[in-house]
């Protein structure tokens, strides 16, 4: 017996059930259905009569007909699909104009086929037969087609999508009405339009890897046949203004998890008030068998500190500026090879670091936290640059910050007693590597169990060459310039106000952090030894 995977099954049941309100429709109206029948001709009469003692109102809908024309509605896909394609959004690009074919093409079939005619008081000329209205199935792809493709465009904010939506389903409505009020099309006619515009929704989106909206969760229980475990299951969450072409990026991420046995996965996005603690709540209560996050060091964070001490694996799909937990956890910057070495991986519990300070909630870091020159290198580099140029933004930002003032800082290191410093930079890691493999805590490991800190104070610019070269060669040396400290638990007292940072995410100025190490708090899903 051939056994079909379940996804392929899932696919033929969600076109078939697309399909189906078209096909009950149409042989309602053919099969003469009295009830339906009554309908269309109570209404077309209701229609003639109206209009034909209100010519004014028939010129009104005559000329919302000229604005709503089928071809009207193609042009906004058409509009749609160049501004996609100028985002690079090949994938959808693609869809939108093979959905506006899809469409064009079997209104004109179903026509043909059916050959039904117009109500006979039709109150304007009319070409074509009448079963399906073309208005309304154009109409109704455009909607649903912006419906897709709105969610999937990175930097529209959720409540401008609906001052799109909300317009563009108005002109279904619009549209669908001014054929009933002209009585050019009957009410099934209309109903038909917009049943064949959601099969064809349906079949392009399946056919394209497309799956708007949720699906049913289920429950993870071994399946009757063979007492087998369900499939295990993930969750993806994904920071849309990280990932650039966002339905390409679904579609190869949902592929390599098919192939490797994994249910349909989770996605969630996370948004401008909420980097993803919600989401990642989410992941937990979806009982996931992984975690994979795509983002910025930032995003990767938030995910991280939730689900410490869950046990659940977390994969890290680098999409970010500087991606420093995936480079120290030796993930591949590039996608294919990333979801390769992740998905055919092993899982590596790693350390936390649990943070607090003035204006700071606790919190946790995975990478490093910063208090000084770094956290105000990261702060002034320029967005722009950062999307441009990626992380060498930062140098920038870095020749910017040159001269930027030391400050009297006071370290308090587990039990030993405090010591004073006049620093430029203050850094505690928990793992050590930066952009272009410079090894700033070269010692780090994120599963020992201590805190790596480095404490940068060169006097003036000219010295700034020693501390480099010291850093580059990985002198263990320590002078006035660079020293190096471990522990389980730090405390960072500075005179003034200055910048801070959290794993590359500014945090705002402030005195005072805090950090202990929680040991392997995380885990993470990780490249398999070579």
């Amino acid at each position: 017996m051939n056994h079909h995977p379940p996804s392929q099954v899932g696919r033929a049941l969600t076109v078939v059930l697309g399909a189906l309100p078209f096909t009950v429709i149409t042989l309602l109206v053919f099969g003469h259905w009295p009830p339906l029948a009554r309908w269309d001709q109570s209404v077309a009469a209701r229609a003639a009569a109206y209009g034909a003692v209100r010519p004014n109102l028939v010129d009104f809908w005559q000329v919302i007909g000229a604005v709503v024309l089928p071809w009207t509605s193609r042009a906004v896909i058409l509009v749609v699909a160049v501004y996609l394609w100028h985002r690079r959004a090949r994938l959808l690009t693609i869809w939108l104009l093979v959905s506006a074919g899809a469409e064009l093409g079997l209104v004109e079939a179903v026509q043909y086929i059916f050959t039904r005619a117009h109500p006979a008081q039709a109150l304007v000329d009319a070409d074509g037969w009448s079963y399906v209205s073309g208005h309304a199935t154009a109409a109704f792809v455009m909607a649903g087609a912006l419906g897709v493709v709105l969610p999937s465009v990175r930097g529209w904010r959720r409540r401008f999508r609906l001052l799109v939506l909300l317009p563009v389903i108005g002109v279904v409505w619009i549209a669908s009405a001014d054929r009933i009020a002209l009585n050019v099309n009957y009410v099934s006619d209309v109903l038909g339009g917009w049943a064949l515009g959601l099969a064809i929704l349906t079949a392009t989106s399946i056919g394209f890897g497309l799956r708007p909206g949720l699906r049913r969760r289920r429950r993870r229980t071994p399946s009757d046949g063979d007492g087998t475990a369900a499939p295990p299951r993930a969750a993806v969450i994904v920071n849309p203004i990280k990932v650039g072409d966002g339905v390409a990026f679904r579609r190869k991420v949902t592929r390599a998890l098919e192939i490797r046995g994994y249910d349909e996965p989770l996605w969630l996005e996370t948004r401008e008030d909420d980097a993803g603690n919600a989401m990642a709540k989410q992941a937990i209560e979806y009982e996931s068998d992984l975690v994979l996050v795509a983002g910025g060091d930032g995003t990767v964070r938030v995910v991280c500190s939730t689900l410490a001490h869950t046990g659940i694996p977390v994969g890290v799909i680098p999409a970010g500026t500087g991606n420093l937990l995936a480079r120290n956890l030796h993930i591949p910057l590039d996608l294919d090879d990333a979801l390769e070495r992740i998905l055919e991986g092993r899982d590596r519990r790693i350390d936390l670091v649990r943070v607090h300070g003035d204006q700071l909630d606790t919190d946790h870091f995975a990478v490093m936290a910063g208090l000084g020159l770094d956290a105000a290198i990261i702060s002034d580099a320029p967005p722009h640059l950062k999307k441009q140029i990626g992380w060498t933004a930062y140098l920038v930002s870095a020749a910017k910050n040159i001269n930027h003032p030391s400050v009297r800082v006071t370290l308090s290191l587990d039990d030993a007693e405090p010591i004073d410093r006049r620093v430029r930079t203050v850094v505690v890691g928990n793992v050590g590597m930066l952009q272009a493999n410079i090894p700033l805590l070269p010692d780090a490991r994120p599963d020992d169990g201590l805190l790596d800190v480095v404490v940068i104070a060169p006097r003036r610019v000219t010295q700034w060459p020693i501390v480099l070269w010291r850093l580059l060669t990985r002198t263990n040396r320590t002078d006035m310039y660079l020293e190096r400290f471990t522990g389980r638990k730090v405390e960072i007292h500075a005179a003034v106000d200055v910048q801070r940072q959290l794993d590359g995410d500014p945090i705002g100025p402030g005195q005072f952090l805090s950090c202990e190490i929680e040991p392997g708090a995380l885990t993470a899903r990780v490249p398999k030894r070579r």
